[in-house]
């Protein structure tokens, strides 16, 4: 695959040499989507990790580093590649490299590298998560995507995650 360098960044899959570079930028992820979900990091100062891991590690799953020069400035990690339906399972572009159209480029990219039907979750507590996705839904398939709220598993004391669906042309 050949990479897209548009609105000064390069969107690649990230190798195994890039772990330590994926794994501080999803300290900064974790860190900003605490303030929505009240989450705490581990005595050890660490979020949770195993998608890191996952997407390093399982064949179903793709990791993606954002990098704008030198500098990486975001990642995405991609789950359920041999399903019907994909799930863009995190996505993180770091504050000093928003508002730039980095994040919206890297969007389109990851989902253009895999075509078919997608899910993304995010939360309605994070007003940018909210027009963000939607831009992206309507930036890539038009009218013709959904947005439906769903419990988080397991978690019935949150709010519902919200999931858009939509799909990408081969």
């Amino acid at each position: 695959m050949t990479e897209l360098i548009e609105a000064d960044v390069v969107v690649r899959p990230a190798v195994p040499g890039d772990r330590p570079v994926v794994d501080r930028l999803w300290l900064m992820f974790r860190h900003d989507l605490s303030e929505f979900r009240g989450l705490l990091p581990g005595a050890d100062g660490s979020f949770r990790s195993e998608r890191v891991e996952d997407a390093f590690s399982s064949p179903d799953w793709a990791a993606y580093l954002f990098v704008r020069g030198e500098h990486p400035v975001g990642f995405a990690f991609v789950r359920a590649l041999g399903a019907p339906v994909r799930v863009l399972n995190s996505f993180f572009v770091t504050r000093g490299a928003r508002r730039a159209g980095i994040g919206l480029t890297a969007a389109r990219e990851v989902l253009t590298r895999h075509p078919g039907r997608w899910e993304i979750a995010f939360q309605y507590e994070n007003p940018g998560a909210v027009a963000f996705w939607r831009r992206v839904a309507a930036e890539v398939a038009g009218d013709a995507w959904t947005e439906e709220p769903r419990p988080v598993p397991g978690l019935p004391e949150l709010p519902p995650d919200v999931w858009i669906s939509f799909g990408t042309a081969p």
